[in-house]
């Protein structure tokens, strides 16, 4: 059991590790195409190779029911389309520190949704987990001034910002529930295929031919990497690891995304790697085991109690 449980967190962190180098790529992918070309390339290609991994993956084929179709439709609406577009609208028009801040800041609304309509128990250590590896990211995206976010202050594009923390933390909370009848596979292909075609509009309406042709070989190269490793391989495996631990704990290594996108900055853009960036991960990946522990950090004294009543 332990062992299934360190398995699950390792492929937890290098799904939310691998997410990070979404920010690399999209970098590079936004300066052939607009924000929700991107988006719907990415997901369109990743349809193509997930609805094939499920044929071959799923010996027990069930049929979706309407009601099933609408719950895709929805996740592919929360977690695909909608947070896609103000990602890359906030990447574009709001300062980095503070879109990825309000991005980081996911596991605490998808804790108290998880809580409220999943009815998942909330731990202290998931709190304490969350404050902990929370103020990493803080030291991490502001570079140990944490005044710079009052400094920034308030603006319009904030509730663009606002709109994709709901959003994200709609979909790993609705994710649960389909969890439930389906496997992640199936989960994450037909959610991905509702948001490619969610996305299609505003990418019609946004690209032309010429813009096809015209895209750099590093920009397709930064798309095929969106969608068969950001995309299907850590989909799959965060979705794994929601039906494993809950959505209130996997929710937590969501911190390792900012992490990680700060370290392939470093060795891929050359940014400076700063003491913020360390003592931000020494804060993340300590909230990280804090908030996937139960009872085992509780007081010996507690632990003899419970032998008595067990």
């Amino acid at each position: 059991m332990e062992k299934k449980l360190w398995l699950t967190y390792s492929m937890l962190v290098l799904a939310t590790a691998t997410w990070g180098s979404a920010f690399i790529a999209g970098k590079v992918a936004v300066q052939s195409f607009e924000p929700s070309t991107v988006a719907f390339l990415r997901f369109f290609g990743a349809a193509l190779l997930l609805f094939p991994l499920m044929w071959v993956m799923e010996k027990s084929k069930i049929k979706p029911t309407l009601k099933d179709y609408a719950l895709f439709a929805v996740l592919g609406l929360t977690g695909i389309a909608i947070y896609n577009i103000c990602f890359f609208l906030a990447s574009k028009h709001a300062p980095v520190i503070k879109s990825s801040l309000f991005i980081a800041s996911n596991p605490v609304l998808i804790v108290l949704l998880s809580g409220i309509f999943l009815k998942e128990k909330i731990t202290k250590n998931n709190i304490y987990g969350i404050i902990v590896a929370l103020i990493g990211v803080t030291f991490i995206i502001t570079d140990g001034h944490l005044m710079s976010i009052i400094e920034i202050g308030f603006e319009p594009i904030d509730f663009v910002l606002l709109g994709a923390v709901i959003s994200w933390a709609l979909y790993s909370v609705v994710g649960k529930i389909v969890l439930k009848k389906y496997s992640s596979v199936v989960s994450t292909t037909y959610a991905v295929a509702f948001g490619a075609l969610f996305l299609l509009p505003f990418s019609i309406a946004e690209t032309s031919w010429s813009d096809i042709q015209q895209a750099s070989f590093d920009t397709w190269l930064a798309i095929v990497h969106m969608s068969v490793f950001v995309t299907v391989v850590s989909f799959v495996l965060y979705y794994n690891g929601i039906k494993e631990v809950g959505a209130a704990k996997a929710s937590i290594f969501i911190n390792v995304m900012p992490l990680s996108a700060v370290i392939m900055a470093t060795v891929f853009l050359g940014e400076t790697f700063t003491w913020a960036h360390g003592i931000g991960a020494v804060f993340v990946l300590t909230g990280v085991y804090i908030g996937t522990q139960s009872k085992k950090l509780s007081l010996p004294k507690k632990k003899v109690q419970e032998k008595v009543v067990s």
